[in-house]
């Protein structure tokens, strides 16, 4: 299964239900709404859709499409947040 995980150190920031992630090597901002936010601090460690599937399921009680988590790695990856863990 393929894993994902933080690519750098970022500084981020919870304002309120939001987060915001500071690139400050490429001048980015990327907004993550809460769910997001928990995602976000999960991967800090490898984990892969199933796990974060998982873990939002336990903290939240609710289901999640695996599409959804799917669509949302790729877009941090495209944003260059996050990478394969190896």
């Amino acid at each position: 299964m393929v894993q994902f995980i933080q690519k750098n150190s970022f500084e981020a920031t919870h304002i309120e239900d939001e987060w915001i992630i500071l690139d400050t090597d490429q001048y980015t901002v990327t907004r993550l709404n809460d769910l997001g936010g928990f995602c976000w601090l999960k991967l800090r460690e490898a984990q892969t859709v199933k796990s974060l599937h998982m873990a939002i399921d336990q903290e939240y009680g609710a289901e999640c499409e695996n599409e959804a988590i799917d669509k949302f790695l790729s877009d941090l990856e495209k944003c260059g947040l996050i990478c394969h863990a190896i």
